[in-house]
């Protein structure tokens, strides 16, 4: 079978990342082969990078990176006839088995045999998408609306996590959100949030460039920065710091006599962050757990069960991929564009890292997104 030079950014170890020259054959039946055109880089591929780990998932053998990509289909594989060469697509990161309850359900999310792109969770592990070319089936692709650029079809995956969280908290019009976290995700989070008609956001984080840009940019019409003070010395310390936390946030965002806001989006994992996150909902409201870090948080649970506020788990995401290009296609998320501030080629991909470590690229800049690809 002829084979094709390609080059994939493979991890060996932390921070062993080598652009390694490997041969590609032609696609197989069900699959075409893609020229991968940008790839966004994501929380879990920096740890992979710095920990040559991602919390409980160890890489065990050199894994490519990347899962959130866009390309140009360059060859088909036997019995294609869906997509043609010259076809742009998102590619969506998870090969999800169709047979299992979750999947015959519709929450693939949950398969029990998935197979994630640059994810150690399996093994052999499943390589990422931060290649020159890869094969993949055409059952989870996902074909560009014209006005679709490259780059837009890359935010697609962490976009469909929020549009995932979205669906889960049943976020409609005249809602009051906050977000919690102004990271790229937070950001896609408002996003969204407006999309669906939301008439008040309001994003906290600790770092105010980030909450500067996000309310500079439109993403969000109030920020607040939390300053950042020592770490609380118990679990009960720690509670009411976070307390104090979310009665700040009610009164900064005026709404200190009303009950609070109908859905908080957690996209920081953190363990205060998600304690305010119970606070600062109204009863009867939703609080969305979407960001990943604390591994067991202490939760004041009674604060939500006394007032029926819904603690919501957010993993990844299914049936988002059309509604999302469908959002970007029709105009739907302004200034969304403006996520990415920083593009680096494939063959720099290691000073991309070390840019994305730093928080700053070599200018001195602050990086919301960093897209890596020729394009």
């Amino acid at each position: 079978m002829a084979t094709t030079t390609n080059y994939a950014a493979v991890l060996h170890g932390a921070k062993d990342l080598r652009l390694t020259k490997r041969e590609i054959s032609a696609p197989g039946a069900g699959q075409v082969q893609i020229n991968v055109k940008a790839t966004g880089l994501c929380g879990s591929d920096l740890h992979y990078y710095i920990h040559g780990k991602n919390g409980e998932y160890v890489l065990r053998d050199p894994m490519a990176l990347g899962h959130e990509s866009a390309g140009l289909v360059v060859a088909v594989g036997e019995g294609v006839t869906e997509y043609k060469v010259g076809d742009r697509v998102a590619i969506e990161a998870g090969v999800y088995c169709r047979e299992c309850r979750f999947c015959k359900q519709g929450r693939y999310n949950l398969c029990t045999n998935m197979r994630f792109a640059s994810s150690a969770k399996v093994y052999p592990h499943q390589d990422g998408t931060l290649q020159n070319l890869i094969n993949y089936p055409i059952a989870y692709l996902h074909r560009l609306p014209d006005t679709v650029t490259y780059e837009q079809a890359s935010l697609v995956e962490p976009l469909s996590v929020v549009l995932h969280a979205a669906r889960r908290a049943g976020i409609r019009a005249g809602h009051r959100v906050l977000v919690l976290g102004a990271g790229a995700v937070g950001l896609l989070a408002c996003s969204v949030a407006a999309a669906h008609g939301a008439t008040q956001l309001a994003i906290v984080d600790i770092n105010e460039d980030r909450v500067n840009f996000a309310v500079k940019e439109g993403f969000a019409s109030q920020g607040h920065v939390l300053p950042l003070g020592p770490r609380p010395a118990t679990p009960e310390e720690g509670l009411t710091q976070s307390k104090a936390t979310a009665d700040t946030l009610l009164e900064k965002f005026s709404l200190g006599d009303a009950d609070g806001f109908d859905i908080v989006l957690d996209c920081t994992g953190v363990q205060g962050c998600m304690q305010a996150a119970i606070h600062t909902a109204r009863a009867g409201g939703k609080v969305v757990f979407i960001g990943m870090g604390t591994p067991n948080a202490l939760l004041p649970v009674s604060a939500a069960a006394f007032r029926e506020v819904d603690l919501l788990g957010v993993f990844r995401y299914a049936n988002t991929y059309p509604d999302a290009l469908a959002l970007f296609g029709a105009g739907r998320l302004p200034n969304v564009e403006k996520l990415v501030t920083q593009k680096v080629p494939l063959a720099k991909v290691n000073q991309a890292f070390e840019m994305l470590m730093k928080g700053k690229d070599d200018q001195g800049n602050m990086i919301m997104k960093l897209m890596v690809g020729d394009y």
